[in-house]
């Protein structure tokens, strides 16, 4: 086959790869994430401008986006197991898109007629508007979280088929397109918002999501269509005009039935059919699925593998408005930081195609491992800048005394805390808060290593993320694809609210080198318990070449693929 395709004329094979299903959905990926990107580095703008340069409301919609993936991930996840996936797809798109779209309308509303909205009942109509803000931007990231799962984790894998180095490749490509789209589309919103206005920023995204929900939804039916193995699924719920078919049958089954014993059988499956279509019964379905999907994913033959990439998100080496804001601290401006931030997506690109090439040399498994091991050698970098000339790293300073000075001042009464200003600066990349000015400090030892760390460490966590990201690809089955990735997303958001908690408790600047340190250690136990899963599951596959007569039960996913 392959050297019947490579005698194809090169035009043919371009014009076959441009329609084929694996580019739309690269082509469908790359506009749905642009028009993410742009959303999340935008809203948390508006929010910021909207409450007088207070990060209040950021911080409030941070906080309501991780609790809702918290607690609504495993049933996001079962409805994407239970329903067909063209629906699913259609749906999140339609429900995702047509959020933002509504809360860029009601953003510009707010910018146009803010003075208006918070003279009216004493400011609780403008109050409200942040509040439906707020809510309906989180019902669009739960829809876009959907859509995520429907997509990298269930449509790529059917469309690479059983070809694991095709599934390689196609993850390898989508996270470049991640990565690309993450500089890329805040540098466009950015500067549209500072050469425009909020206004003018609100009006373009919206319009955006508009002309991009069309398209999607036109390359989502070809990819379909180009895809048979799409519309079959295991796994989709029967409709309650089942249950009450299989009631009636059941009810006839009995009238016809001699036997006592075979009528009490009948009569014990027919309250079990009444108890499942009862509406308490139905009303307690999220809690089921809830505890349900954590249970699966405990169960799961990866479950280290997914949590080794959870601890992964409990880390303040990260380039978020966070690292950023430390980074200011110790001189860096905000070119500096646009050229550190563009060292660390072609840091990641490196580790994403790096990725793919390990694979094949070493096999998934064992590839995870060696981009474990790159990661935590580089961060050895962040813990020596804790140490190095320049650090402002001083355990004399209690992590907490920020915190009480910020709520009580010097004289021990309660006042109101003051706020950092964010600006925008034209000039750079801006998919972090930047500041207007930068302190001189005497030293950039440390901020150097720490940043040469960070970016360091990005080739090792891509290459890590795919690995983990394609083992729960090939080796959860079909019916529990979406639940398990639903409270993979769950876990990876509950320690990302955690290192928030972590960075509110210890704000100043003296106590940025202890997280380092908790940082680091948080990324070594993430890796110590991947190295566990995959000394298991290498031991069991020895074992199982070492024993002929062994052989693996068929209900269990297979790992030989992934060694």
């Amino acid at each position: 086959m392959d050297s019947a395709a490579s005698k194809k004329p090169c035009c043919e094979r371009v014009r076959e790869f441009f329609t084929s299903a694996k580019f739309l959905i690269y082509l469908g990926h790359a506009l749905s994430t642009w028009g993410d990107r742009m959303w999340n580095f935008a809203v948390a703008v508006f929010l910021v401008e909207l409450y007088g340069n207070s990060l209040l409301l950021t911080a409030v919609y941070g906080l309501v986006v991780a609790g809702s993936v918290l607690l609504l991930g495993a049933i996001i996840g079962d409805w994407v197991d239970k329903n067909p996936r063209l629906k699913v797809a259609q749906t999140s798109l339609v429900v995702q898109n047509s959020a933002v779209i509504l809360c860029g309308i009601l953003l510009m509303a707010v910018f146009q007629y803010k003075e208006q909205l918070s003279t009216m009942y004493d400011g609780w109509l403008l109050t409200s508007c942040y509040i439906m803000v707020i809510s309906i931007a989180n019902i669009a990231n739960l829809a876009s979280t959907a859509m995520s799962i429907t997509i990298q984790r269930d449509w790529v894998v059917v469309v690479a088929g059983d070809d694991r180095s095709n599934l390689a490749d196609m993850n390898a490509t989508v996270r470049i397109i991640d990565q690309l789209t993450n500089i890329l589309a805040p540098m466009l919103v950015g500067q549209i918002m500072s050469f425009g206005s909020h206004f003018i920023g609100c009006g373009f995204i919206s319009g955006w999501n508009l002309f991009s929900m069309c398209l999607e939804y036109f390359l989502l039916w070809k990819v379909y269509q180009k895809t048979p193995a799409l519309a079959l699924k295991s796994g989709q719920k029967n409709t309650d005009d089942q249950e009450l078919k299989h009631l009636n049958n059941i009810q006839k089954e009995i009238g016809n039935s001699e036997s006592p014993v075979e009528a009490s059988q009948l009569m014990n499956e027919t309250a079990e059919v009444k108890k499942k279509t009862s509406c308490c019964y139905q009303m307690a379905e999220p809690i089921r699925t809830f505890k349900d999907g954590w249970v699966a994913y405990y169960n799961q033959s990866i479950f280290f593998a997914g949590m080794s990439l959870a601890f992964l998100y409990m880390t303040v080496l990260g380039f978020d408005c966070i690292t950023t804001g430390y980074a200011y601290t110790q001189g860096l401006n905000g070119s500096v930081l646009s050229l550190l931030m563009g060292a660390s997506a072609i840091s990641g690109i490196c580790g994403t195609v790096g990725f793919t090439w390990i694979r094949k040399k070493c096999g998934l498994i064992r590839t995870g491992f060696i981009a474990g091991v790159v990661q935590l050698s580089c961060l050895v970098l962040c813990v020596a800048s804790v140490f190095a000339p320049g650090s402002p790293f001083d355990l004399s300073v209690s992590p907490f005394e920020e915190v009480l000075r910020h709520l009580f001042g010097d004289s021990g009464s309660l006042r109101e805390s003051p706020t950092f200003v964010p600006t925008i600066d034209p000039q750079i990349q801006t998919n972090a808060t930047v500041f207007e000015e930068a302190p001189q400090v005497e030293s950039y030892m440390s901020i150097s290593l720490l940043f040469a760390g960070v970016i360091a460490a990005r080739i090792g966590l891509w290459s890590f993320d795919l690995t983990v990201t394609q083992l729960i690809q090939e080796n959860v089955i079909e019916s529990e694809r979406g639940v398990i990735n639903g409270v993979q997303n769950s876990m990876n958001y509950l320690l990302d609210l955690l290192h928030f908690i972590m960075v509110i408790l210890a704000p100043n600047t003296e106590a940025f080198g202890l997280l380092v340190i908790i940082s680091v250690s948080f990324v070594a136990m993430g890796h110590m318990m991947y190295f566990r899963f995959a000394y298991k599951t290498l031991r069991s596959r020895l074992f199982l070449f070492c024993s002929p007569e062994q052989k693996p039960d068929p209900n269990i996913p297979s790992l030989s693929n992934s060694v």
